[in-house]
């Protein structure tokens, strides 16, 4: 063969691979850096090995970072994200404006009917399902068996809240640094605030009456807070008010608390013996109630969503199809073990039995649908969402409120100013908001 011949060989053997490369869609994934997207991102070849036509690029970044970034872009219709990894309270908000690809069209064996009911309300608007769950949560008693026998006590398997007011004092050892609860205290509408809201609608409170009027200067609220307050001064960990979840999760490792309620996500962490210290002395409740028919119980999903300006969107829906299905839970399992999972989403999940092996798997079940995000007050409310309201406003109230409890916490004002301060300051970003609409 002639060098010219090899040469143009050559050539057309680089414009074929350049021509294949070109033909291929390019989906752009903004997802968030926790420990279960970072597996999904090490997985992904196996859905690119059977779509060779698409690539798929990771924009990977913090949970505080990735809400800004993706809700600036769907907002102004920028167009950067073909997928965005969203929330709960994303997902109602942005499907009413229309700023979300429905999925109702995903194929039949996608199976959507199979994604737990709990699950599936908190990602449908006016019957469209407009995200995929890709892991769900709620919250519920995790606590050290040995410390609770120790106490004399038995954790039920439906606490009440005097119950654990009782058996974290009991659990309370302070001059060897035990202490019998440890809960969220950092201020944030997604810290303190997602706590204590699921806990206020145990007690019968509520953010807004039906007339959308705030309702902090309500007895429920106050009885609340105090409890909370009461109880954590008493059996709480110092410095409370600076600790959110990974700090209570460290406590909780190390051997420092009693008790600790939060989501269900982190059993897999306070049982893995790697990383936890009382990994074999865990036990699991539902969160607690008063007796007013709602559980202090949140409602979570991290889910897969496509932007309704995405112009890739039937190469997005097969990625997101790909990453919520129950093969991709079984390939997890397979290459990680069924504790590593992602949990919350799919009934056939829980009615597995190599994953009903897993000691917190029908807890966290029972936990989920116990929260009910259509209905998450005793009384009627005009928002959805338990440890939020489902309003663009809330993110900003509920920081400016979270503060307030926080300070509370640490001592430096009353819970009556806090509650007063709460008030007025809803009151007034309601106003400004034009609320009622």
């Amino acid at each position: 063969m002639t060098l010219s011949r090899i040469l143009v060989g050559a050539t057309a053997a680089t414009l074929m691979a350049f021509a294949a490369h070109a033909e291929k869609e390019k989906l752009t994934i903004a997802t968030v850096n926790n420990g279960d997207m970072i597996r999904m991102q090490k997985l992904s070849g196996e859905f690119t090995a059977k779509h060779p036509d698409i690539e798929l690029e990771w924009v990977t970044l913090e949970e505080n970072v990735l809400r800004q970034r993706v809700t600036t872009d769907i907002a102004t219709k920028g167009g950067q994200y073909d997928v965005m990894t969203i929330g709960t309270y994303e997902v109602p908000i942005w499907g009413k404006k229309g700023w979300l690809v429905s999925l109702n069209d995903l194929p039949a064996s996608y199976d959507a009917d199979d994604i737990l009911p709990a699950i599936r309300g908190g990602l449908t608007v006016d019957g469209n399902l407009y995200a995929a769950p890709f892991y769900g949560e709620s919250s519920m008693v995790m606590y050290r068996t040995d410390l609770m026998e120790k106490a004399g006590l038995s954790m039920p398997k439906a606490p009440t809240w005097d119950f654990i007011a009782k058996a974290a004092q009991a659990m309370t050892d302070k001059k060897n640094e035990v202490y019998g609860i440890c809960l969220r205290g950092k201020a944030g509408w997604g810290e303190n605030m997602a706590f204590l809201t699921a806990t206020a609608n145990s007690f019968g409170a509520k953010w807004f009456d039906m007339d959308w009027k705030p309702q902090f200067d309500t007895a429920p609220w106050k009885k609340a807070l105090t409890f909370y307050l009461d109880m954590m001064g008493q059996s709480g960990p110092p410095g409370a008010s600076s600790n959110g979840f990974n700090e209570n999760l460290a406590l909780f490792q190390s051997g420092k608390c009693g008790m600790w309620i939060d989501a269900t996500v982190a059993a897999s962490f306070v049982t893995n013996p790697k990383d936890s210290a009382v990994a074999d002395k865990v036990g699991f409740a539902l969160a607690p109630d008063t007796g007013l028919g709602k559980r202090g119980n949140w409602l979570w999903a991290w889910s897969l969503g496509i932007p309704a300006g995405s112009k890739k969107v039937d190469a997005a829906k097969s990625f997101v199809a790909w990453a919520t299905s129950k093969e991709y839970l079984a390939l997890v399992a397979s290459k990680e073990g069924w504790a590593n999972v992602p949990p919350g989403t799919r009934q056939s999940l829980y009615d597995n039995p190599e994953y009903a092996k897993v000691p917190f798997a029908q807890m966290t079940l029972d936990s989920i649908n116990s929260a009910d995000p259509n209905s998450p007050t005793v009384d009627k409310v005009p928002y959805v969402g338990v440890q939020f309201v489902a309003i663009p406003e809330f993110q900003g109230i509920a920081t400016a409120v979270g503060q307030q409890f926080a300070a509370a916490l640490a001592g430096t004002i009353t819970a009556d100013q806090a509650l007063k301060n709460a008030q007025a300051l809803t009151q007034r970003a309601m106003r400004k908001a034009g609320y009622p609409k």
